[in-house]
């Protein structure tokens, strides 16, 4: 989903809006952040760590430190790189965790990504089953980098910020993971996998 600038800049300022309202004790304006955020979030949790409960345990925490933070941060434009670099770091943490006690996502009958939106074709249907099932192939990094740039619409410094990485790693992420995705696609339509 591309967003074009205009309608981008005024999310932007409409978000600072409400970080610098909901800092200056604003109940509902902290309301509606969080209304506007959760399900982003979510997502985002969800891509890296392939389960919902996980990530929804994971995103409950960052919340957390995100509200004890809020009236820190300078900036209210940064939010959202912000809350996505504390997302990512509880993510990780699980995701270290995970290393030690491994879980298989098909194994707890959840996908490996959220649901996408239903459209009217049945073509549409298959060609983004395909594409999630890819996508559940990357790498969790990559996977997030990707989910980030493309599907939330972030510059690579703003996810640089979200992922507590340098830019040009974003920019390498991005690269492997449109490669891999392109391989992995042209091999489904080829009819090699």
């Amino acid at each position: 989903m591309q967003i074009d600038g205009t309608m981008r800049d005024s999310e932007h300022i409409y978000d600072a809006y409400l970080v610098a309202s909901a800092i200056s004790g604003d109940r509902a304006a902290l309301g509606r952040l969080v209304s506007r955020w959760q399900p982003r979030l979510f997502r985002h949790a969800w891509r890296v760590l392939g389960d919902p409960e996980r990530a929804r345990d994971a995103v409950q925490d960052a919340w957390m430190e995100i509200l004890r933070g809020l009236p820190a941060l300078d900036d209210p434009v940064a939010f959202p790189a912000w809350a996505y670099r504390i997302v990512s770091r509880r993510c990780y943490r699980v995701l270290g965790r995970l290393v030690r006690e491994p879980f298989e996502p098909e194994a707890a009958g959840e996908g490996a990504e959220p649901p996408v939106p239903d459209h009217e074709t049945a073509e549409f249907t298959s060609d983004m089953t395909r594409v999630v099932a890819a996508l559940a192939e990357l790498p969790a990094s990559q996977r997030a980098a990707l989910a980030l740039f493309h599907l939330e619409g972030m510059r690579v410094a703003e996810i640089a910020i979200a992922l507590d990485v340098p830019p040009g790693t974003v920019k390498t992420r991005l690269m492997h993971a449109r490669r891999k995705l392109r391989e992995r696609l042209e091999g489904v339509r080829n009819g090699q996998v």
